[in-house]
């Protein structure tokens, strides 16, 4: 087992100073970004959490026409659904400034999963790559991503060697089929910052980083992968209003 590339932690008040600096920060990194290359990919996460991030970020003064944000994951469900990555980052993000950005989806349009999975792997292969930037979530059973511990192909979702830009993911805690970004992809990705609020989100993260866990958790295996040292974004108490 590697260890856990080094971190830093950033640690706010509130939900909103969080999101707020979190944004300032990506928008630096994107900014940076397109001036370097005249262009920048951006890679977000869904749930419960971003949802106040994406919105400070829309409203911040990029070239966006030049930006390509992309999920770090989705549900193999359609973007008209209410559990849809895709539907939270066109609602929240793709909007104000933000709405020149290109958005590259991860549905296609089946159900079924591998050629799902085979149908957005060819539509990331336009994106720059590294990614520039990348923000991770967090569940209470340490997956990142899509990364779930019950996953039946867990092995080759945290290969550091994948060649696949996108995997299929089937987990009994997942509720649905998924797909996610492979893990080189993630752990390789100019900025990595991971969003989490809450004290028992903090507990889990803190205990997967421990020399030696009691359970490895995918969260250190991306940490372990990292190409660059990750930030961790944390605030104390999760607000769900927006």
């Amino acid at each position: 087992m590697r260890p856990p590339a080094p971190y830093r932690l950033e640690t706010f008040d509130t939900s909103d100073m969080l999101a707020e600096t979190l944004a300032d920060t990506i928008a630096g990194h994107l900014d940076k970004a397109v001036g370097s290359n005249r262009r920048a990919t951006l890679a977000v996460s869904g749930g419960t959490t971003p949802a106040r991030f994406f919105r400070q970020l829309s409203q911040r003064p990029l070239d966006w026409e030049r930006v390509t944000v992309a999920l770090v994951d989705e549900r193999l469900v359609p973007p008209t659904a209410a559990r849809s990555n895709e539907r939270l980052v066109r609602e929240t993000l793709l909007r104000d400034r933000a709405e020149q950005a290109r958005f590259v989806g991860l549905w296609s349009g089946t159900a079924d999963l591998a050629a799902a999975a085979a149908a957005a792997d060819e539509r990331l292969a336009n994106c720059p790559l590294p990614l520039d930037a990348v923000v991770l979530g967090m569940g209470l059973d340490g997956h990142t991503a899509s990364y779930f511990p019950d996953a039946e192909n867990l092995d080759t979702l945290l290969d550091p060697a994948a060649s696949a830009r996108v995997l299929p993911v089937r987990a009994p805690s997942a509720g649905e089929d998924r797909l996610t970004l492979s893990l080189p992809l993630v752990a390789g990705a100019r900025f990595l910052a991971l969003h989490i609020e809450g004290e028992a989100k903090r507990i889990v993260f803190e205990q997967a980083m421990q020399a030696d866990p009691a359970s490895s958790a995918p969260i250190r295996a991306v940490f372990e992968r990292a190409t660059t040292p990750p930030t961790v974004y944390w605030a104390p108490s999760e607000d769900k209003k927006p």
